[in-house]
């Protein structure tokens, strides 16, 4: 896997990787920056969530279960001093389909954080990790 980020002026940096595809960071005001993009550390919680996302609804679907969405809510906590490492975060999973047995959504959770989900496994080392969910009928 690779990735190039290039400065593109202020204290806004575009990263391109090595699938070819192009995000934009930017900082904050106080720190130099315009607000014109997510923050590093915003990209870096919003790829946890999709990496988890990722894996539960594959495995729903590998499961036959008929899942019609999943949307996961982060809120995350940090370190108060450099490196300000994320100390907690909380994921919430909202799975929405037809039938969904919850020992299945509960499988399929676990399975991201026990063994899929790289990006979740990397934070644990720091954050102290909490998974709710919650199944909405389609």
């Amino acid at each position: 896997m690779e990735c190039v980020v290039k400065w593109v002026g202020g204290m806004t940096f575009m990263a391109e990787t090595g699938s070819g595809h192009a995000v934009t960071m930017d900082g904050a005001p106080e720190a130099g920056g315009r607000n014109l993009a997510p923050r590093p550390m915003e990209m870096m919680l919003a790829g946890a969530g999709g990496c988890t996302a990722f894996d539960v609804v594959l495995i729903l679907k590998r499961s036959r279960q008929d899942v019609t969405d999943c949307a996961v809510s982060l809120k995350a906590e940090r370190a108060d001093t450099d490196p300000k490492v994320f100390t907690r975060i909380a994921f919430h999973y909202t799975v929405t389909g037809r039938n969904l047995k919850p020992d299945s959504v509960e499988r399929a959770i676990k399975l991201s954080y026990e063994k899929y989900c790289s990006a979740t496994i990397m934070l644990g080392k720091t954050a102290k990790i909490e998974h709710t969910w919650e199944i909405v009928e389609a």
